[in-house]
């Protein structure tokens, strides 16, 4: 198989080639049949507004077209995103939010052809490795309706949310808790397309040097 080339993308890049990121979502989180446009219109609606954070950065898997991506942001200082957690939010967590110095990984995705080549774990490196943050976090998605349909991403990047938590730990982060459920797919990465009441799996990573 052709060899997988990494670039990282600016913002204005990241723009340019949101269409070729589309196609990888709406491969790698298939919905229901007939449902691809409302999907594919729905993640470029998501990653419109999530471009415009703070800390935006991507980089995306190439070999003969885009075949895998990465990107996240700064959560936001407002803690927001927190606002779901299931218990209460530690005091230090808290305050590496409110100084800008937490970083999420909002998305990771890979094409099922190219899964399980560590493709996904290269994207994660490449992403974080110049990143000046005390902590990194992640959401993995699984409806609350349908335990067997979680997504997550796994080092296939798509996959199970058992392959996500698989993952995780192999690439050395700590479960932290649970946030929903809730209907927010732009909360949690891999949620995949649909609106079902969701929970998403926090993981965290600390400290990144």
């Amino acid at each position: 198989m052709a060899e997988v080339y990494l670039r990282r993308l600016s913002r204005w890049q990241a723009e340019q080639q949101r269409d070729a990121v589309a196609n990888v979502y709406v491969s790698a989180y298939r919905g229901a049949a007939g449902e691809e446009h409302r999907d594919r219109q729905d993640f470029l609606h998501r990653l419109e507004q999530h471009v415009q954070h703070t800390g935006f950065d991507m980089v995306v898997a190439d070999t003969a077209g885009t075949v895998g991506c990465a990107y996240g942001f700064r959560v936001p200082r407002t803690g927001e995103w927190w606002s779901d957690l299931q218990g209460d939010l530690p005091r230090d967590i808290e305050e590496l939010t409110a100084s800008g110095r937490a970083f999420l990984l909002a998305e990771l995705m890979v094409l099922p052809a190219h899964r399980r080549r560590g493709i996904a774990t290269r994207l994660v490196e490449r992403l974080l490795i110049r990143l000046d943050a005390d902590l990194v976090v992640a959401a993995t998605g699984r409806a609350t309706d349908h335990p067997t349909a979680g997504r997550g991403t796994g080092d296939g990047g798509g996959e199970s949310s058992g392959a996500a938590a698989e993952a995780f730990r192999a690439w050395g982060w700590s479960r932290f808790g649970v946030l929903g459920p809730h209907v927010a797919p732009d909360i949690a990465f891999g949620a995949g397309p649909g609106q079902e009441p969701m929970t998403g799996e926090v993981w965290i990573r600390r400290p990144l040097r």
